[in-house]
């Protein structure tokens, strides 16, 4: 039997000997984020593995993190630490469902969220994340635009720019949706001295509520260089535990109690450990001409955003 120190322990002499590269989503739990190289949101993580010289990487998160990963280094073994590790809203359009959805919009330019398939990916236009997409978005030379799959991230970035014609699509993040309009007012009737923080793929009549709307690096960096004391988190709620570590002096309240991601929490520290092993994980498989279709968007998201 392994206490969590030692088991960790190992993971990082394997990682050390092996030439592994640990990618953690900022919705991992706090055990897997002791063991990583690099914690952060999925499309900065692909970018930092890109740049080091390992020879595996293993993402801790979902599978379309993973294919980015591949994307931006095909040439490194790259590893799913939970093969069954998915992500619903991602699975919401594969690339035959947008080839159609597209009829429907002629002359439209398609945004795809980085939450898609390698596969939706290749009928795409550009890329954004949830940090870039307001950014991308106003540096689009077109004017019509169909951003999918997230309607309510779509819908912030819409309020933005009132100068373009953004037409939306049924979808989005089934943990951020859970959120209501009367869970905010609730949780800032209750917590009158704390800002509220959210992620915008929440509903945009609770993102209407926030002090604060953005990524969640954004909302992290945010409640760390705030002056303010207390804060309510509206996204998934591995960060409220992630902002008590880093942030000691502040105090942090859930938005909701259904702001749980399962798909994030199937990851355990043993799945890290056998992927290092090498009897565990996913590697992660993908053709020369399914990478190079899935990075024209990506690399559009780069021009354009920076």
């Amino acid at each position: 039997m392994l206490t969590t120190r030692e088991l960790q322990d190992e993971i990082l002499r394997l990682k050390k000997e092996k030439n592994i590269c640990i990618l953690v989503h900022a919705y991992q739990s706090h055990d897997i984020w002791e063991v990583a190289d690099y914690v952060g949101d999925s499309y900065g993580l692909s970018v930092e593995a890109a740049k080091t010289d390992a020879d595996t990487v293993i993402m801790c998160g979902v599978r379309f993190m993973a294919e980015t990963v591949k994307m931006l280094s095909p040439e490194k073994k790259v590893l799913l630490a939970n093969p069954i590790a998915g992500c619903p809203m991602a699975d919401q359009y594969s690339g035959s469902d947008l080839r159609e959805l597209k009829k429907d919009y002629p002359g439209y330019a398609v945004v795809a969220y980085i939450n898609t398939t390698s596969d939706t990916k290749t009928e795409a236009d550009v890329c954004v994340t949830s940090s870039s997409a307001l950014k991308i978005v106003k540096n689009m030379p077109e004017q019509d635009i169909l951003f999918m799959p997230d309607p309510n991230l779509g819908a912030w970035v819409r309020d933005m720019c009132p100068e373009k014609n953004i037409a939306l699509i049924k979808g989005g993040c089934p943990t951020h949706l859970r959120v209501t309009k009367l869970e905010a007012e609730l949780a800032k009737k209750e917590h009158p001295e704390a800002l509220l923080l959210v992620h915008p793929e929440c509903r945009p009549e609770v993102t209407a509520l926030a002090d604060y709307a953005g990524s969640t690096t954004g909302i992290m960096k945010y409640a760390k260089e705030s002056d303010a004391k207390e804060f309510i988190i509206g996204t998934e709620y591995s960060i409220v535990q992630h902002l008590q570590f880093e942030c000691p002096d502040k105090t942090f309240y859930a938005l909701s109690s259904d702001l749980i991601c399962q798909n994030m929490k199937m990851t355990t520290l043993g799945d890290v450990y056998r992927s290092c092993l090498g009897t565990g994980g996913d590697e992660i498989l993908m053709s020369d001409e399914l990478i190079a279709a899935a990075r024209k968007p990506i690399d559009r998201m780069i021009e354009l955003g920076g």
